[in-house]
C-alpha cells in the first residue's frame, strides 16, 4: 500500500506542478504550445546526454529547457512571417525536431537506456523504483523530490511575477508603458514550461504532462474568472482528476497514466456540460429564459400599444395577438396565462388588459435595456410594429430606476 501512496503522491505533485504554469497558458490562448514543447524538449535531452553521458547529469534539465525555448523562438519567427498562423508553425517545428530526437536516439543512442515509449507514454507505476538514497538512506522516490523543487520553483515564480505575469497576459501595451518587459515575461513562462515538462517526462510522459497542463486549467476557467481562485482550483481539480484515474486504473487493470489523462478529461466534458455558468445546460436554459422574457415583453408592448386605441377590444385579443405577432394561439396563451399569474394583465373576456404592475414592469424594462445601450427601438422594428407611447410611458419610470444594479 506504501507503493500506491507514493504513485498517487507523485502524480499529484506531478498535476499541481503543471497547472500553475498551465493555468497561465490557457489566459494567454497558448495550450497547443504546450504540446510542442512537451515533445520536442526530448531532442534537447538528447543533445545533452551526448554532450555529458549521464542521464542523471542536471544538464539534461537544462538542455531540455533552452530546446522548449527555442521551440518558442522558431514558432514566432515562424509566425512573424504573416506566410502561417501560429497553429501551421507549431504543426511544422514540433514534429521536426521531436523526429530530429527520435532518429538520434534510434540510430546513435541503441544501447542508452532512453525509452521513446516512457517518454511519450510514461510508466508512472515504476516512478516509486528509483529512490533517493543518502549515505544508505531512502529518502523516499526521486520524482518526488524532482517534481516536488519544481512545483515550489513555479509557485516561487507565480507569487513573485504575479503582478508582471497578469499585465503581460492581458494588456501588453500597459505592461511597457508601466516599464515591464512583455517579452522578457512571455520567455520566463515557456522556460518554467520547459523546466517542467522535463521534469514530469520520466515519472509520467509527456502525454500526461499535456493533460496535466491543460486540462485541470481549462477545467477551472469554465468555472471561474479570478486568477488566484483559477490557480488553486486548476490544482485541486487536477489532484482530484489524478488520484481517481489512480484508482480507476488499480479496478479495471488499465495503464495508470493513460486513465488518469481519461478523467481528466471527463471532468472538463461534465464542466462543459454541466458546468453552473458556463455549462451548456446553463446556457441553453439561459436562453430559454430569455427567448420567455422576450416574449413577454414583446407581448406587453403590443397590448400597451393598443389599449387606448378604440379596436383595443379586437387587437388585444388573443387571435389578433397571434396574427399580428405570427405565432400560435397556444404559445400566445401560455404566454398570457403566465403573465396572468404574475399580475401583469388581467383577462376580460377575451381582452386582455394591462394591469397597473405590468406597466412599472415594461417601464423598468425600458430603463433597463437603454441603461445597456441596447435600441429596443430598432429591435421592435424588426418585429413588425414600432410602439407609439413609449414617450408616455417614460414618463412612468421612478426617477432612481436608473440608479438600479442590472
Amino acid at each position: 500500500m506504501m507503493v500506491y501512496f507514493e504513485i498517487q503522491l507523485i502524480a499529484v505533485v506531478v498535476v499541481a506542478a503543471c497547472a500553475i504554469p498551465g493555468t497561465f497558458l490557457i489566459l494567454r490562448q497558448m495550450s497547443m504550445m504546450t504540446d510542442a514543447i512537451s515533445h520536442t524538449v526530448l531532442l534537447g535531452i538528447v543533445l545533452a546526454f551526448f554532450v555529458t553521458h549521464d542521464l542523471g547529469s542536471p544538464l539534461l534539465i537544462a538542455g531540455a529547457a533552452l530546446m522548449g525555448l527555442f521551440t518558442v523562438y522558431f514558432t514566432e519567427v515562424l509566425n512573424r512571417t504573416k506566410q502561417m498562423s501560429e497553429d501551421s508553425a507549431i504543426g511544422i517545428v514540433f514534429p521536426f525536431l521531436f523526429s530530429i530526437a527520435i532518429l538520434l536516439i534510434s540510430m546513435l543512442a541503441k544501447n542508452v537506456h532512453l525509452d521513446t515509449r516512457c517518454v511519450l507514454l510514461g510508466e508512472l507505476i515504476f516512478a516509486p523504483s528509483q529512490r533517493l538514497v543518502v549515505d544508505g538512506a531512502d529518502l523516499g522516490p526521486r520524482a518526488l523530490y524532482t517534481m516536488g523543487f519544481i512545483l515550489l520553483l513555479n509557485i516561487g515564480f507565480v507569487v513573485i511575477f504575479f503582478k508582471e505575469l497578469k499585465l503581460t497576459t492581458f494588456d501588453e501595451n500597459l505592461a511597457v508603458a508601466l516599464g515591464f518587459s512583455p517579452v522578457i515575461m512571455h520567455y520566463a513562462l515557456m522556460s518554467i514550461v520547459s523546466i517542467t515538462a522535463v521534469g514530469a517526462f520520466e515519472a509520467v510522459g509527456s502525454v500526461l504532462v499535456i493533460a496535466f497542463m491543460i486540462g485541470p486549467a481549462a477545467t477551472a476557467y469554465l468555472l471561474t474568472k479570478d486568477i488566484k481562485k483559477l490557480l488553486i482550483l486548476s490544482v485541486l481539480i487536477g489532484a482530484a482528476n489524478a488520484i481517481a484515474g489512480f484508482w480507476l486504473a488499480m479496478w479495471i487493470d488499465v495503464s495508470i497514466s493513460g486513465m488518469m489523462a481519461v478523467v481528466t478529461g471527463l471532468s472538463f466534458g461534465l464542466v462543459f456540460v454541466f458546468g453552473k455558468d458556463n455549462g451548456l445546460v446553463a446556457i441553453a436554459r439561459r436562453r430559454r429564459q430569455q427567448a420567455k422574457e422576450f416574449a413577454d415583453l414583446t407581448m406587453l408592448f403590443h397590448i400597451f400599444r393598443h389599449e387606448n386605441s378604440p379596436r383595443a377590444e379586437i387587437e388585444n385579443g388573443i387571435a389578433t395577438i397571434s396574427k399580428h405577432l405570427n405565432w400560435k394561439e397556444t404559445k400566445i396563451e401560455a404566454r398570457a396565462a403566465d403573465l396572468i399569474g404574475r399580475g401583469f394583465l388581467v383577462k376580460e373576456n377575451k381582452k386582455l388588459i394591462l394591469t397597473e404592475a405590468g406597466q412599472s414592469f415594461l417601464a423598468l424594462s425600458r430603463s433597463k435595456e437603454r441603461a445597456h445601450g441596447f435600441h429596443f427601438r430598432n429591435l421592435l422594428r424588426k418585429i413588425a410594429f414600432v410602439p407609439t407611447h413609449l414617450t408616455s410611458l417614460k414618463k412612468t419610470v421612478p426617477r432612481n430606476v436608473g440608479k438600479l444594479s442590472v
